[in-house]
């Protein structure tokens, strides 16, 4: 009889079958356009006028008390790298060892506690965003990780929003998908927290990955470190601010800058490591995947990993293709926000019949698209490149463009970081396709073109498979329907998020679930109910309602 009450217990404070769940309607949160005169135009520029010359400080966070260490950091503005936009820590071995243990003190409590009642915290953080909190989001994530206006809307905004509502719902929604019950047994399906704890290492290119990574384990019932990047630091402590406020317990989410490889080091030495959730390089993915190989005899649990690397993204144009859209298709997803997206086209395949027609497009609309400060200019088109090491990488890209015999610099390649990381739009001609410009990864706003004879489209599509270790997006531009039902198959495999006729970004959550697999990662949608469901382990419970009281089957008679 204990064990049954207990096992009630545990169902009422899952939300399982029989308990009562109110619908919530959830939509896409709208994207602003800030024109001139509106209300949220306004406000954006009082919060970015607050911002101007402020050095904010932002602690680790380690058991709900806000902690320094001596191993002092900056956050520099990249459009302005004389400004320093944060202050923090980094924390060492020994406090992420605490915050490992004030973690796993509140594991069982917060995984016992009602979904309900931890979807209620992300809607409520997610009004808060979209509105108290909505202008100062946006404020640090363009001064801080240089972004326009709009790319920090349909960032740190509304995908943000849309990650805290959406993921709640789906997580809420999880609870009625139950087995089937036969007489006289009720089965129940509990979707618990992983047994331990799970690190959240977010990059800089988005703040609503960081809001994810960490978010959505803790929804699910998870306890996690959330190692921020050096360069988003500003408005991801916003992120994390916005839910402590809206009643997230302090010691669910760390708060814990580090050194990459400290972090990693010291998370997965831990026996208990039970996830981690990463977005950022290949190497350093590998390398989080090797030390969990190594150490995998001393975990209480076997840790998931969920990993999303970037990728080498293409835009393969047919002759049957519409000019404009491939033009206007191609310069957005290339250059916005200076093609530091994961998503960014950075290699486009053109028929020699339409090249003239495109070259001219893509090289008339270029000079509208140099880069500036997006906080004193608003129709500044994508700005600084993020760091001092990005800087140099694309540099490094640009210096090899110039000297490589089968690549020409057909417009921009040039830089300047004596006030911020400034890179050009950059568009380069390629008669190798298989040179690291249409292969590597670059990161930056450069764009490499490789002009192909119209009859031997079908030989792009198997090369375009072929050229990159990655498969995270691409885009296929053609109005043959024929075309593009053979493109879908020969590159069936070649990305997570494929697009006819449309640009390889702008992915939006529950409309497009992100990711890639290859190289690129282990394509978990995110954005997707699918996503809610790695972070959670189930149990099913069978409880029978009649005794068993005979030994022998019915065939031993």
């Amino acid at each position: 009889m204990a064990l049954l009450r207990l096992t009630r217990r545990v169902l009422r404070l899952s939300g399982a079958r029989g308990v009562h769940h109110v619908v919530r309607e959830v939509k896409n949160e709208p994207v602003l356009e800030f024109l001139p005169g509106s209300r949220e135009r306004s406000q954006l520029e009082k919060a970015l006028a607050s911002l101007k010359g402020v050095t904010e400080k932002v602690p680790c966070v380690v058991g709900g008390k806000e902690v320094w260490t001596n191993d002092i950091r900056y956050q520099l503005c990249p459009f302005n790298h004389s400004h320093k936009v944060a202050k923090f820590c980094y924390a060492d071995k020994g406090l992420l060892n605490e915050a490992i243990s004030a973690a796993l003190a509140a594991r069982a409590e917060w995984d016992l506690r009602p979904l309900e009642d931890r979807a209620e915290i992300f809607f409520k953080a997610a009004d808060l965003l979209s509105g108290p909190k909505h202008a100062e989001i946006l404020a640090k994530t363009m001064i801080g990780q240089a972004k326009t206006v709009v790319q920090a809307e349909i960032d740190a905004a509304a995908e943000l929003i849309d990650f805290f509502r959406f993921n709640a719902k789906y997580a809420l929604d999880l609870q009625h998908q139950q087995p089937l019950s036969v007489t006289p047994s009720t089965n129940t399906l509990i979707y618990r927290g992983l047994e331990g704890f799970v690190a959240a290492i977010s990059p800089f290119n988005f703040t609503a990955i960081g809001g994810n990574l960490a978010g959505t384990p803790a929804l699910m019932g998870n306890v996690v470190l959330w190692k921020p990047s050096d360069t988003a630091i500003l408005s991801n402590y916003c992120a994390y601010q916005a839910l402590v406020q809206s009643g997230l317990p302090p010691n669910v989410i760390q708060f814990v800058p580090a050194d990459g490889p400290t972090f990693g080091d010291t998370v997965t030495s831990s026996p208990h490591c039970a996830g981690i959730n990463f977005t950022g390089s290949v190497p350093t993915f590998k390398r989080l995947w090797k030390q969990v190989a190594e150490n995998i005899d001393n975990y209480h649990v076997f840790p998931r990993l969920a990993g999303e690397c970037g990728g080498k993204n293409y835009h393969f144009v047919h002759a049957s293709a519409d000019v404009r859209s491939v033009v206007t298709g191609t310069l957005r997803s290339a250059f916005e926000y200076g093609g530091q997206k994961c998503s960014a086209c950075s290699r486009i395949y053109v028929p020699d019949s339409l090249w003239p027609q495109i070259k001219q497009g893509l090289l008339e609309e270029l000079p509208h698209l140099q880069p500036g400060d997006p906080v004193k200019d608003f129709k500044t088109f994508f700005s600084a490149v993020i760091d001092e090491k990005a800087f140099s990488r694309i540099q490094g890209y640009l210096e090899h463009a110039r000297n490589g015999g089968a690549l020409k610099v057909l417009a921009g390649g040039k830089c300047d970081d004596s006030v911020g990381y400034f890179v050009e739009p950059t568009i380069v001609q390629t008669n190798d396709p298989k040179d690291k410009m249409m292969q590597e990864e670059i990161f930056g706003p450069v764009l490499t073109v490789f002009v192909y004879p119209e009859a031997k489209y079908r030989d792009i599509l198997c090369l375009i498979d072929d050229t990159s270790p990655y498969g995270l997006t691409g885009a296929v531009f053609a109005q043959d329907r024929t075309v593009v039902e053979e493109a879908s198959r020969l590159l069936r495999n070649s990305a997570g998020n494929f697009y006819i006729n449309d640009k390889s970004t702008g992915s939006v959550v529950a409309q497009q679930p992100f990711g890639g697999a290859r190289a690129s990662g282990t394509n978990d949608k995110p954005g997707s109910p699918m996503y809610v469901t790695r972070w959670t382990s189930a149990q099913a419970v069978k409880e029978t309602s009649v005794p068993l009281t005979e030994l022998k089957y019915p065939y031993m008679a």
